[in-house]
């Protein structure tokens, strides 16, 4: 089973053509530099047959936050967010969230946060971690 989800994960196609996304066998890590700008990053992953969205974004407090393209609300339209300035818009319900609550806030209509660890010049985020969103998508 391990072995078809790494297959499924060397599949992946990121959503915005950013190519720095590398899969292990556990985790997955994306160069800070490509994340670092202030910009909404988009990426996908196709695991246990769904194809698995979430965006890395810089905050203005300078952290680097990640969260699934959906929440506990929404998810069922399959619309994301979207970044208008320092805020992440749902595309479905227009609720918007100021980046520096994402990672902090959960729940709701809040962006469903994904656990991520940077080290170095590297974002990893866990497998597992990307696996447990499997069930927005």
């Amino acid at each position: 089973m391990k072995e078809m989800i790494l297959l499924l994960a060397l599949m992946m196609v990121p959503a915005n053509a950013t190519a720095g996304m590398e899969i292990g066998p556990q985790e997955l890590s994306i160069p800070v530099a490509e994340v670092n700008d202030g910009e909404a990053h988009y990426y996908s992953i196709e695991m246990d047959g769904k194809e698995i969205r979430f965006f890395v974004v810089r905050s203005k407090d300078g952290i680097i936050r990640a969260a699934f393209d959906a929440c506990d609300v929404c998810y069922r339209s399959k619309q994301g967010y979207s970044q208008q300035g320092d805020f992440m818009v749902c595309n479905n319900c227009g609720m918007r969230f100021h980046s520096t609550r994402i990672n902090v806030v959960k729940g709701g209509c809040n962006p469903s946060p994904l656990e991520r660890r940077t080290e170095g010049d590297k974002l990893f985020i866990s497998l597992d971690a990307v696996r447990s969103g499997a069930k927005y998508f």
